[in-house]
């Protein structure tokens, strides 16, 4: 199998570097930066962390005529990159070809499918953590399952194989039917979570610890789940205010994407998460203040960068 993963984030190093190390397929990671891709490229990726500490030789480049083809091409750049990304890689998709997503937030998919086609597309949700700390140094911070399906449901042999190869690179990996479930399972989490910190500056774990940030936690939750109801989505836990607040915990020390987007003076998902709620809700007539003000709030700062008291 030939696999591409497309940005060098913090998700796309780890998923390169667990591939790559196991030798179960061959393994492109496709870079925007020509620079940095060659330096990646010549130095390979350092993974420290949970996993154990490793370094392994990726194939890195910056340009698509290097790659030629791929069985797979794995998108982890930021849900806003997402159309210039896929429409970058399409010559590479082929009539057997898959796009799989690990994006944060609600419409990856959808712009996906529109490129190279719906049937090609599988949605992907993962529980791995990793913090980037430097081009090609990750930090794996937090293991877990990665799931994987399409959103008719179907379980094909492509989906098998893929999960198969993960499995043997180290990456847990199950196939679900209702991969639209686990989608929205993760936004709610990322709506009552990823602003708040970036506002706050707050690790996960101290959101829980204030009663201000805890009440807005469920304010912005409560509105998520009166979304997804109407949408008739099933979620994976029961009590989703209890399910956020013990992610809080477990990922105490965390910090989130998009407080480190904010750290950096980088533009957010915002709009794929919180705001993906808002638009969401606005076209069911819900109100949806929490999630409007968590929204705006993070734009503003966006915007500002140059303008905020150093």
């Amino acid at each position: 199998m030939k696999i591409i993963v497309v940005g060098p984030g913090a998700i796309g190093c780890l998923y390169s570097a667990f591939l790559a190390r196991k030798k179960q397929a061959e393994v492109w990671l496709l870079d925007k930066n020509t620079r940095r891709a060659k330096r990646i490229n010549e130095s390979g990726i350092k993974v420290t962390g949970i996993s154990g500490d490793f370094k392994v030789k990726v194939n890195t480049t910056a340009s698509v005529n290097d790659i030629k083809s791929c069985d797979l091409a794995i998108i982890c750049v930021k849900s806003y990159d997402t159309e210039i990304a896929v429409k970058r890689i399409k010559s590479l998709i082929g009539k057997d070809s898959n796009v799989l997503t690990l994006q944060n937030g609600l419409g990856n998919f959808e712009t996906i499918g529109e490129i190279v086609g719906r049937d090609k597309v599988f949605g992907g949700v993962t529980s791995q953590a990793a913090t980037l700390l430097a081009e090609g140094q990750v930090h794996h911070a937090g293991t877990g399952e990665t799931n994987i399906g399409r959103v008719d449901k179907k379980l094909t042999v492509a989906m098998r194989h893929i999960r198969e190869v993960f499995n043997h690179s180290g990456i847990a990996t199950k196939l679900s039917k209702d991969i639209n479930s686990l989608i929205w399972s993760k936004l709610i989490i990322n709506t009552g979570i990823n602003a708040q910190t970036a506002l706050t500056r707050l690790s996960n774990g101290k959101l829980i610890e204030f009663s201000g940030t805890r009440e807005i936690l469920t304010m912005a939750v409560s509105e998520a789940v009166r979304v997804a109801k109407k949408k008739r989505i099933k979620l994976i836990y029961d009590d989703p205010i209890q399910k956020v607040e013990s992610v809080c915990r477990s990922t105490s020390e965390n910090i989130s994407s998009m407080l480190q987007d904010v750290l950096k003076k980088r533009q957010t998902e915002i709009d794929y998460i919180n705001g993906a709620i808002v638009r969401q809700a606005q076209s069911y007539g819900l109100p949806a203040p929490a999630n409007f003000m968590l929204t705006y709030l993070i734009k503003t700062i966006e915007a500002s960068y140059d303008k905020q008291v150093k």
